[in-house]
């Protein structure tokens, strides 16, 4: 595959952002386009759901009642699809690997984007990890005999077994293969396994309904008792960044689309659909399967596994794990996508090592990133899932900041549909309802962070998670320090072209410390 060179040709198929690029340094050599419509619907839906739909719709329904999860699940879904217009109008515009770093870049500059794709590293990872941890909880429900062996130590009283330690870096080392050989093939994967997953729900909830023994009466009352409707339903609107994280995993792939950028906000939304009714299925299953406040008192460590084999015997746990190892799959598949890509942009605009912007050689994958993040995540096993949540629950903030950058680019760059054009126009621009929805789009992201961040909100993080974002943030800011010096080395115009494969629009020039700096040293020759 030919690199792009630094004329400014650009990958991908979205509007130019501006003239051709000004001679400077190689650009990086960008991804093949081998994923299809269908596959990247895929890493959106399975990267947003994951293994959490199988696993917690308990823990909602203790915290919010039958309607109040359902409502907050739904009510949130509309809230990402808000969202979501920006992105479809960036990923349109800058159809390269990094999606919100980009976004940041262009709209802020790269010390915004820095810490930007800092947060979603970091989010990005942990769901690597939290999902082959998932597998491992799966079976020890199957094979409790067999997995609950050699027992090691316990951490926030999880006990910690060498099967399952040993199950978890098994999956992480086979999706790091399966990445590593190649977009097409994951993207392959992907579809079929959003597939099964979609059947395995539909299964499970009609047979739940269908069954003689299961009563819609369960379900009452709708809300927990003593708490009231709206904060039953804001403590599960407050999730929805970490619920539906994944849909964001589509601007990571836009380099790789083999059709044009344009589509992606429609294939956006219907993941988000998809995602948002699985949500409601699986838990409007599990609440009608049995009386859902005796079901959420006991002490069971999977309690929907509970409700479905209570009802269905082994038919339900069969159903219900094939949707959990689908959802695993997706989940560790998708992220295993975004996280590489993250880091993949961020080598090619220097502020991690340039290594991470090498393609492997024969399959042209990212391979030093999926590396990277198959060997950062086989050390999460080893301290047990209690301890890794406390981290997965605070990168919902960090996945928060990445959706607010991605607004605020937006309407930095949308203008009223009354205004005149002006050389080097994105097309659609000019829309003052896009305008006003990614302003509401930004709105969201601060409100969702509030709830998550605010004193006596339902949903604020626990000390655990907030002692956890602090020290992110000062490493973040460590290490930001530590590669200053070399940063200043590159023009911010040379990190555009590195990065965005072009020049940014025109208009939203950010001030080049860099640059003046070259210009008065040579002045002064």
């Amino acid at each position: 595959m030919k690199a792009t060179t630094e004329t400014g040709n650009v990958a991908g198929r979205g509007a130019s952002a501006g003239p051709a690029a000004t001679p400077g340094p190689d650009q990086p050599e960008r991804l093949a386009k081998t994923l299809k419509p269908s596959w990247v619907w895929a890493i959106a839906l399975g990267s947003a759901v994951g293994w959490g739909a199988f696993i917690l719709p308990t823990d909602w329904i203790a915290a919010a009642g039958p309607v109040g999860a359902m409502s907050g699940f739904l009510i949130g879904g509309g809230l990402m699809v808000l969202i979501a217009v920006s992105y479809g109008f960036l990923i349109r515009s800058f159809p390269v690997s990094g999606g919100e770093l980009a976004f940041a870049l262009v709209g802020f500059g790269r010390t915004h984007a820095f810490f930007c794709g800092w947060f979603l590293t970091l989010g990005y990872t942990c769901i690597v990890a939290l999902n082959a941890s998932a597998l491992a909880l799966l079976f020890r429900k199957l094979l409790p005999g067999v997995v609950q062996q050699g027992y090691l130590y316990t951490i926030a009283g999880f006990d910690v077994y060498i099967v399952e330690v040993l199950i978890s870096i098994t999956a992480l080392a086979v999706f790091a293969y399966l990445n590593i050989r190649g977009t097409a093939l994951s993207g392959r994967v992907q579809f079929i396994a959003c597939v099964i997953m979609l059947i395995a729900v539909g299964c499970i909830l009609a047979a739940v309904l269908i069954h003689p023994s299961s009563l819609v009466s369960n379900a009452a009352p709708a809300f927990p008792e003593g708490v009231s409707p709206l904060t039953a339903i804001l403590a599960i609107v407050a999730i929805a960044p970490w619920a539906y994280i994944g849909f964001d995993n589509v601007p990571q792939a836009a380099e790789e689309f083999d059709f044009p950028p344009s589509k992606a906000m429609k294939l956006i939304v219907l993941a988000l659909l998809a995602a948002a009714l699985l949500y409601a299925a699986m838990i409007a299953a599990v609440a009608v399967a049995e009386p859902w406040e005796a079901l959420v008192s006991g002490q069971s460590a999977w309690g929907t596994a509970d409700a479905v084999t209570g009802l269905l015997g082994g038919g339900g746990m069969l159903l219900l794990a094939i949707g959990i190892t689908m959802g695993v799959t997706t989940g560790l598949n998708g992220f295993y996508v975004s996280a590489s890509r993250i880091l993949l942009a961020m080598g090619r605009a220097q502020m991690v090592p340039q290594v991470f912007a090498k393609l492997h050689p024969k399959h042209k994958t990212p391979y030093v990133g999926i590396l990277f993040v198959g060997a950062f995540c086989l050390v999460t096993p080893w301290f047990g899932r209690a301890a890794l949540e406390w981290v997965v629950n605070m990168s919902a903030v960090g996945v928060t900041v990445a959706y607010l950058y991605t607004c605020l680019c937006a309407f930095k760059l949308f203008r009223s549909s009354g205004s005149a054009p002006r050389p080097g126009d994105l097309e659609g621009t000019r829309s003052t309802t896009k305008k006003v929805l990614s302003m509401v789009g930004a709105v969201i992201s601060v409100s969702f962070m509030a709830l998550l961040l605010m004193p006596g909100s339902p949903a604020m993080l626990g000390p655990e998670s907030m002692t956890a974002l602090l020290i992110w943030i000062v490493v973040g800011v460590v290490f930001f320090l530590l590669r200053r010096k070399h940063n200043r080395t590159l023009t911010n115009e040379q990190v555009d072209l590195l990065v965005l494969g072009k020049p940014r629009p025109e208009g939203f020039a950010i001030k080049d410390k860099n640059a003046q700096r070259a210009q008065g040293d040579a002045t002064s020759v």
